[in-house]
């Protein structure tokens, strides 16, 4: 279900993304990072470099604070024995609270292979659980 705002979003910023303005980047993410979606109901905003993109890293972003990085891992790769290191560090003065890992059995817009969103939380699980309820207007 929180993929549905996500999944609206981000299709229609990666459309325009190019050549087009974009909110203040939030304290504390790399430039180049452009918003790919409105609030997101238990995560907050997604913020990426587009050229990063599927793989990541996307951060997520509430009220102006940095509460996660993600990166999106295709299955196949896991399968292949693929690995990566050096992912999913905390960003200055954002110590790592929690990882949650969800498969996307069907994937989502724009990364439709199944795969899986690892998220790094900076914030504990009850605190992002209460983000944005009404999803983009919350």
């Amino acid at each position: 279900m929180k993929f549905s705002v996500l999944t609206l979003a981000f299709s229609a910023v990666c459309a325009a993304a190019a050549g087009t303005a974009n909110a203040a980047i939030p304290a504390g993410l790399p430039p180049g990072v452009i918003q790919m979606s409105p609030c997101v109901p238990g995560m907050g905003e997604h913020w990426a470099n587009p050229k990063n993109l599927p793989f990541g890293p996307i951060y997520g972003v509430y009220k102006g604070k940095v509460v996660f990085t993600e990166i999106m891992i295709d299955q196949a790769s896991f399968a292949k024995g693929v690995s990566w290191t050096e992912q999913l560090k905390p960003l200055p003065g954002h110590p790592i609270d929690h990882v949650d890992i969800e498969f996307q059995p069907h994937g989502h817009a724009h990364f439709t292979v199944p795969h899986y969103d690892v998220h790094a939380y900076f914030v504990p699980h009850a605190v992002h659980a209460a983000f944005c309820p009404q999803g983009a207007a919350g």
